[in-house]
């Protein structure tokens, strides 16, 4: 199945990308770490051992531009799973963001390097390195599923999940929702400006 071509990053809101999906899809408290960060890409997922980032330095091996880092930490917050260096080596892989369902670290240097990261906290403890992990295999990151190539969307709302099967009907459901809202606000400024 081919996936259209996917958003540019700030196109859409997460949050009405998450109401076009019935509001389903949304992972609960991972956030960016700084504020206007955006993504929007297919996800490249890693399942790892909470505290422990071999498999992300494994993931860069294969990843492709504009893909979504998008690694299942078990949600654990006691050890940051990357740091201004592993965004440094995204950035020149040209990756198109990082989700992290763990924690990071460097929060000044990561929005310095500009590879957008969001992630559940931020913690100065370093990672573990011996593994174990899988790439590309279906994970979950907040108890939402996400399979290779699913569409990533975040914005300052936080993060969105779009099954790959439904990114062709959720982009249609998401435009129609924006138009909708558009009008609302025409009608808005209309009662403002009535005298």
């Amino acid at each position: 199945m081919t996936v259209p071509p996917l958003p540019r990053p700030g196109a859409y809101p997460a949050a009405t990308v998450s109401d076009a999906m019935d509001r389903f899809g949304v992972a609960p408290g991972i956030r960016p770490l700084w504020e206007g960060a955006t993504i929007s890409g297919p996800a490249f997922t890693v399942w790892t051992r909470p505290g422990d980032n071999r498999g992300i330095h494994a993931a860069f091996e294969t990843i492709r531009r504009g893909e979504i880092l998008v690694v299942a930490g078990d949600g654990d917050v006691s050890r940051a799973l990357i740091g201004e260096l592993v965004a440094e080596k995204a950035k020149a892989l040209e990756v198109g963001g990082i989700v992290l369902d763990g924690a990071a670290r460097d929060a000044i240097g990561l929005r310095e390097v500009g590879v957008p990261v969001f992630a559940r906290a931020v913690s100065p403890a370093g990672p573990w390195k011996t593994g174990p992990f899988r790439l590309q295999e279906t994970v979950a990151i907040g108890n939402v599923p996400v399979a290779p190539g699913d569409w990533i969307v975040g914005d300052d709302d936080g993060v969105a999940v779009v099954p790959r099967a439904r990114v062709e009907e959720t982009v249609a459901a998401t435009e129609e929702l924006l138009r909708g809202e558009e009008e609302r606000r025409e009608a808005n400024r209309a009662l403002v400006a009535r005298p």
